[in-house]
């Protein structure tokens, strides 16, 4: 059996020139956030505990809890909200259509009867307040002519309702049941999020205008605004009150986050100015916050939360990374510690230690796309979609330093002969090229269509896998192939080839859903009969005693084989990734690290029979 003992949670969506709302409970000190069709539950306190919840059909926008902690509720972009249970394995309470289009915000009453959502409908229908438990409706919201951002409930009696949008309003309702009272347009853009304080006596809303209004929550009279002084020099996306109602924490597009004292009649002052800790780039930018017990939480548009202290903000803040798309390939290196690598679609490559989780992002003079990486302890090489094969150093003293060559046309897959990591192996559509010190040795045309291949550990063999199914082996001498041998058992394209750390096998996987085992020197078959995948295999990996090989498929399963033993006495983890399994690597002979299109990483303990 295998157990999962890790999880490093994947990176909150984001969306340039939008801000995210998320939330948290501060009884369990968790935070919720949103990654394509998923929830995530992160306990601040510890990092590597994440629960995940991924019954939504549709890309999900914005969790909330309920005030007593039990139920959660999850809108998405087709306008549905599930509410469904903390506990006892997710149980879903109700599902409700509660907008035609993308749900922006929802929050629930104080005392956790209603709900109330806001975001993109047709015609007048962009707010929309309902019972949690029947779905039936509580109100009226007229007073909205666009996509409505943000909604909030106030906290006390009397029960207010406000909302604010891209129609640059700000607008109170009274209720139950609710009815339009009075609207507000003092900003000039976008207002992107709206907050009463937890007194219920204030209520603010914050703007791409850069400004920060403060209204009378009970009236809906304006009473001041954030002062200019120090002010934010960018788009304020997300706002968030402290527990006494003193203090307000603010977001912007200019990578700062703020804290502001507010004042009794409604005005604010900037208090103290959090610089983000990044390159200065785009993906720097400030997107999402929350004030939630001692921590002061930010969301950069790379999807970094940032953790910092209320009580001593000058304290360097706790950086929790993530990707945000598919984790396409996962490698292992061993220098000091062990160093878990991973790349992404999008092109970020992360460091990851294990037992503590994320321990940093490799700065990369390119952003392209990645397809295979491979690493050794000095460098990695990766290929991607531009035609390129990159070099990169993970010399501390070269941080970053990079060089290329371009092939000619998209790699297939990349391969290092790790006794002599300067030798390189290249598969293109219809053949292969030999890399040596990042020139090209040769270019050779096989003559078949080419879908996978691997050069040895000391660069005197490449497998090179076709459409065809068939694995063609060479001798490698200087800058030819000569062919050995043809091996003919798939029955559908390669997708994945592996030597044995021993280099005393190596084992190959294709589209039609099987993997094989082989003996490298007799080419007979080690362990066969590996068709317990009900979907092409993406990746394979061996432990380092070279005794187990496991396989992950876009069956969401990872199986993991013991070579001495029949294939049926297999150890198979089910739904380890939603989407699909991309990446696998063992990091010791009882552990192994799987990823996948859910974007995260997980490792899982090994407990043999």
């Amino acid at each position: 059996m295998a157990s999962l003992i890790e999880t490093y949670a994947c990176a909150p969506s984001t969306e340039r020139g939008r801000g995210i709302l998320i939330s948290g409970d501060p009884k369990t000190n968790s935070i919720l956030y949103c990654n394509a069709r998923s929830v995530f539950i992160r306990y601040l306190d510890r990092p590597l505990h994440v629960a995940v919840y991924g019954d939504h059909s549709y890309p999900v926008t914005v969790a909330r809890y309920s005030p007593n902690g039990e139920w959660i509720a999850s809108a998405d972009v087709s306008g549905i909200i599930r509410i469904w249970g903390t506990h006892n394995d997710f149980v879903l309470k109700n599902e409700f259509k509660v907008l035609s289009g993308r749900i922006d915000d929802l929050q629930w009453s104080p005392d956790g009867l209603r709900i109330v959502a806001c975001g993109d409908g047709k015609g007048k229908s962009f707010v929309r307040a309902f019972m949690w438990d029947s779905g039936s409706t509580v109100g009226d919201f007229d007073g909205h002519s666009k996509r409505v951002l943000s909604c909030h409930f106030k906290p006390t009696r009397p029960f207010r309702i406000a909302s604010c949008g891209e129609d640059f309003l700000v607008n109170f309702y009274e209720g139950p049941p609710f009815k339009f009272k009075l609207s507000h347009r003092e900003h000039s853009n976008f207002v992107n999020c709206i907050r009463f304080s937890p007194d219920g006596s204030k209520l603010i809303s914050v703007s791409s205008d850069k400004k920060g209004i403060i209204y009378d929550a009970k009236t809906g009279e304006t009473m001041g605004q954030l002062s200019s002084e120090d002010g934010h020099t960018g788009s304020i996306y997300a706002v968030s009150w402290s527990g006494d109602g003193k203090h307000v924490l603010t977001v912007s597009a200019d990578k700062t986050a703020k804290i502001w004292e507010i004042f009794e009649d409604g005005t604010g002052k900037v208090s103290k100015t959090l610089e983000c800790s990044g390159s200065g780039g785009v993906e720097d930018m400030l997107v999402g916050c929350l004030w939630q017990n001692d921590h002061l939480i930010t969301v950069s548009l790379s999807g970094t939360i940032n953790l910092y202290s209320a009580s001593d903000p000058d304290k360097q803040p706790l950086c929790l990374s993530g990707h945000m798309k598919n984790v396409n390939t996962l490698t292992l290196i061993e220098s000091n510690e062990k160093i878990i690598l991973s790349s992404s679609f999008d092109g970020s490559i992360l460091r990851w230690t294990p037992g503590t989780g994320h321990s940093g992002k490799l700065q990369r003079q390119d952003s392209s796309q990645i397809k295979c990486l491979v690493a050794t302890k000095e460098e990695i090489m990766t290929s991607g979609y531009d035609n390129k094969v990159w070099r990169i150093s993970l010399d501390q003293d070269k941080a970053g330093e990079a060089e290329h060559i371009d092939v000619g046309s998209q790699p297939k897959d990349l391969s290092q002969a790790i006794n002599s990591p300067d030798l390189a192996l290249v598969s293109l559509d219809s053949g292969v090229v030999l890399l040596k010190d990042m020139q090209i040795l040769s270019n050779i045309n096989l003559g078949f269509s080419v879908t996978a291949s691997v050069i040895a550990p000391d660069g005197s063999e490449a497998i090179v896998g076709g459409q065809d199914g068939k694995l063609h082996i060479y001798s490698v001498s200087g800058d030819s192939l000569t062919e050995e041998a043809t091996l003919e058992k798939h029955r559908g394209p390669i997708s994945v080839i592996r030597y044995s750390p021993d280099f005393s096998m190596f084992a190959s996987a294709d589209l039609n859903r099987e993997a094989v085992v082989w003996d490298r020197t007799s080419k007979e078959v080690k362990l066969n009969n590996m068709l317990f995948h009900t979907a092409r295999i993406n990746c394979l990996a061996w432990s380092p005693n070279s005794t187990m090989v496991a396989t992950g498929s876009l069956d969401t399963c990872v199986i993991i084989y013991e070579v001495g033993k029949p294939a049926s006495s297999r150890i198979t983890v089910k739904n380890a990734h939603p989407g699909g399994v991309y990446g696998l690597v063992f990091i010791d002979d009882c552990n192994v690290a799987s990823s996948g299109e859910d974007a995260c990483i997980r490792v899982w303990k090994i407990v043999q029979q």
